[in-house]
């Protein structure tokens, strides 16, 4: 059994534009792992998001208007808990060690985007958290209108999106949410992305034996799978809401949530700039056993 999730409204902000190129972004410097001061990291909510690029809460920054600079209501909520991060290359050489000691117990990072991206720092970000100690995981942002679930699901397991029962693994997860660069329902009908959302788990399940964990906001899962509740009783929830109460709001096909990201504009030592700050609907206990599938 997994410790299920609660709902996700996205708050009300919007990603701005960039004046010039991505290398003209604000520079950020971060302390990687050995000690080494990492290359000025671009401003990944003041620059023009192109495919390959997108994050954790993207979507929800571009389609519910959010400004850039707006900080993040959530950020003084749920810090008590059993707290974790997301990254992605947007956050730079992290030192995970010190990520470990200012209390982040869990972290997901992204690896794959649709069928030909891999994030360039997965392969140095998921064997360094492990071996921080940090319970890690990785995520796929979907790009349900380039290719089917099975597709992606495939490319993601092939990628590093597996798993293995060691104590600090969790299952992948698929991140599910505005697309940022267009439609916001990808151009498929309530049908098709419950059809596309059920291809990608059987696909992840028969490959690693796992439920996908599902992250994704109230809004986008109540429009564009039609407040469906087909996966009320198989992947655990991670919700998107960045708010001040002391609860999120959930899509309507889901009994709970697993995993609630608070805010997208928090900070952790290690990590330069903004993170995203996440906390787990359990004990550490019920977190290792959704990693260890116990």
């Amino acid at each position: 059994m997994f410790s299920l999730p609660r709902p996700f409204v996205g708050p009300r902000r919007r990603i701005a534009t960039a004046l010039g190129v991505l290398g003209a972004a604000l520079s950020l410097t971060a302390t990687a792992v050995g000690g080494a001061t990492a290359a000025p990291q671009p401003d990944r909510d003041r620059v023009t998001i192109k495919p390959g690029q997108a994050y954790m809460g993207v979507g929800t920054r571009i389609h519910e208007g959010v400004p850039a600079g707006e900080p993040s209501m959530g950020v003084m909520a749920p810090t008590d808990g059993v707290q974790g991060i997301d990254v992605s290359h947007w956050q730079g050489a992290i030192n995970w060690t010190s990520v470990r000691n200012s209390g982040i117990q869990f972290a997901w990072m992204k690896a794959t985007e649709g069928t030909t991206y891999k994030d360039p720092s997965f392969n140095t970000n998921y064997p360094a958290a492990y071996n921080a100690g940090v319970i890690r995981g990785a995520y796929h942002f979907a790009r349900p209108n380039v290719s089917s679930g099975a597709t992606q699901a495939n490319y993601f397991v092939n990628s590093g999106g597996g798993w293995s029962r060691d104590n600090l693994t969790l299952p992948g997860v698929l991140d599910i949410e505005h697309n940022p660069y267009g439609a916001m329902c990808y151009g498929l009908s309530t049908t098709q992305m419950r059809s596309w959302i059920s291809d990608f788990y059987n696909t992840y399940k028969s490959r690693t034996s796992r439920d996908v964990v599902i992250y994704t906001t109230a809004g986008w899962w109540n429009t564009c799978t039609g407040n469906w509740t087909g996966m009320y009783s198989k992947s655990p929830l991670w919700v998107a809401h960045w708010t001040t109460a002391s609860s999120p709001t959930i899509p309507s096909g889901f009994p709970t949530w697993t995993v609630w990201q608070y805010t997208s504009t928090g900070s952790v030592s290690g990590v330069s700039g903004n993170v995203d700050r996440n906390q787990f609907n359990g004990s550490r206990d019920r977190l290792l056993a959704l990693a260890n599938n116990t």
